[in-house]
């Protein structure tokens, strides 16, 4: 089919609409307001007229037409009665660039005026579109085969609701939907052997976001605060970030160790569940130890159970605030791991005074949480979709971890690990390694992601350690993907001969 040279340039600059995706009309919309923004269509250009639009980009004439008076409402194009459409003048990027573009005699020194440092936190960062590696073993995301999609649009569909919609879309000061607090106090932190009322809760945008508010609560310069080492890095940079002096906690296979480091702290930032990055579940004793600890020397304990009920060996202990009669510990959780992180729903469980001064400084950093995340959210958990999802969950991670230590047993014979009781990650040691960079570079090339263990260590690493989640990769991929890991290992590595893993059951 030939075309004109009129048409083939509408053509490129309105590539067909993809079915099945966004709705046509947004495609279409999209596509003319890109054009016209990035200079591509100018003021005063005259348009296709609606029927030819939509034989250009293979759509119907009336969805041509109400793209066309859309665009003109929102004072893109303007319609000449029997003349057509044209691009209008009156938003144009051109403008904007102009100004931006356009050069300060003295420019402030940012360097000097900011005391952003960083510089000098560690960062656990992934390739861009690390979802389409065929051996996605990172750590944190959800399997978007597991999220009951229609579950969720049906919540988020009755949270839309006129009613609904009133409840939550006013801007409030305390910003908390009740009826997403009740579900958290009856249905979620029971199962966690937590009691609370609502005054002693507080909704975030994440376990990171309540990271952030009890540092500004509580962090303060010459406070000391003990985070495990290897620890979660991104704890150790935001205490750090507020001038407070963060202390190196050791961990052993029973969670945070009795040590000198720890009798410094005024704080300790533990996660005690699945310790973060190496699993390990903290034993009772050692969690009586460690509240006993904190009493004795005046230490608040900012409890991460960041992956909370996804144990399958085992009975799960109970969270360490469900055992503190001092009520020294302030509790953080989170709906995103299981959910999906995109949603940005954690909360923190503390005495009512401290729950009162984080909202006021929620209320100064973000005032509230998004009200139609929380409804639906509340929904999903009243609805006895949530308990579902997280039986489905734990089943599956169950099972994808058998697959995954079956097969580091066989293709690694060499590496050290231990056997989780529950979570969605394997602690791995590597020894031999000289050249971590080098192994990842290799495994990316290969389509095999892993998180490097060195962002989790205070300091330099004292030996060579990687993490490998297995919460979104498919079971089917997982022997596979190690099979591929232990060439690659091999070829930086001599494998000692008649060896079998280290694995603590």
């Amino acid at each position: 089919m030939r075309y004109t040279e009129h048409e083939l340039m509408w053509q490129q600059l309105l590539p067909p609409p993809a079915r099945g995706t966004a709705p046509l009309q947004v495609q279409l919309r999209t596509g003319l307001v890109n054009a016209i923004l990035d200079g591509r269509l100018s003021t005063g250009l005259r348009l296709p007229s609606g029927r030819e639009l939509a034989t250009l980009v293979g759509v119907s004439r009336n969805t041509a037409v109400l793209v066309y008076e859309r665009l003109v409402a929102d004072g893109y194009l303007e319609a000449r009665p029997r003349d057509g459409y044209y691009v209008c003048g009156a938003i144009s990027r051109a403008d904007v660039a102009q100004v931006a573009g356009s050069t300060a005699p003295s420019a402030p020194d940012w360097n000097a005026r900011t005391s952003h440092r960083a510089h000098t936190f560690r960062w656990l960062d992934r390739p861009a579109g690390w979802q389409k590696y065929r051996y996605p073993f990172v750590f944190g995301q959800f399997d978007p085969k597991l999220f009951p999609l229609s579950d969720w649009r049906e919540c988020s569909r009755q949270a839309l609701e006129v009613a609904a919609v009133e409840s939550w879309a006013q801007d409030g000061g305390h910003g908390d939907s009740p009826q997403l607090i009740d579900q958290l106090i009856r249905r979620v932190l029971p199962r966690r052997g937590i009691a609370a009322t609502p005054d002693q809760v507080l909704l975030t945008m994440g376990t990171q976001n309540g990271l952030y508010l009890l540092a500004e609560l509580f962090a303060k310069p010459g406070t000391v605060v003990g985070v495990e080492n290897p620890g979660y890095m991104d704890a150790r940079n935001i205490f750090g970030r507020n001038a407070a002096r963060v202390t190196p906690l050791p961990v052993d296979e029973f969670g945070v160790e009795r040590s000198p480091e720890l009798a410094q702290c005024d704080y300790v930032y533990c996660t005690p569940s699945h310790q973060c990055p190496t699993g390990v579940t903290m034993s009772t004793d050692r969690r009586l130890a460690l509240l006993e600890h904190s009493a004795s020397h005046d230490q608040v304990i900012f409890e991460d159970d960041y992956d909370p009920e996804t144990q399958y060996i085992g009975q799960p202990l109970p969270a360490l605030k469900a055992i503190d009669k001092c009520d020294r510990v302030i509790y953080l959780s989170s709906l995103s791991k299981l959910l999906s992180p995109g949603l940005r729903i954690g909360y923190i469980v503390g005495p009512a005074p401290v729950i009162e001064r984080l909202r006021v400084i929620r209320r100064l950093m973000i005032r509230q949480a998004p009200g139609n995340n929380q409804v639906a959210a509340a929904l999903f958990i009243q609805q006895g979709h949530y308990d579902r999802l997280l039986h489905q969950t734990r089943e599956t991670l169950s099972a994808r971890a058998a697959v995954l230590i079956e097969a580091v047993q066989r293709h690694l014979p060499y590496i050290e690990f231990r056997k989780p009781l529950g979570g969605s990650s394997l602690w791995l040691k590597l020894p031999g390694i000289a050249d971590m960079t080098a192994l990842r570079a290799a495994c990316i090339a290969r389509g095999l992601l892993f998180d490097p263990g060195e962002p989790f260590f205070h300091e330099a690493m004292s030996e060579p350690h990687i993490r490998i989640g297995f919460s979104s990769i498919p079971v089917e991929r997982i022997e596979p993907g190690i099979r591929e890991l232990a060439k690659v290992v091999d070829s930086h590595i001599r494998r000692p001969a008649s060896r079998r893993p280290t694995v603590a059951l």
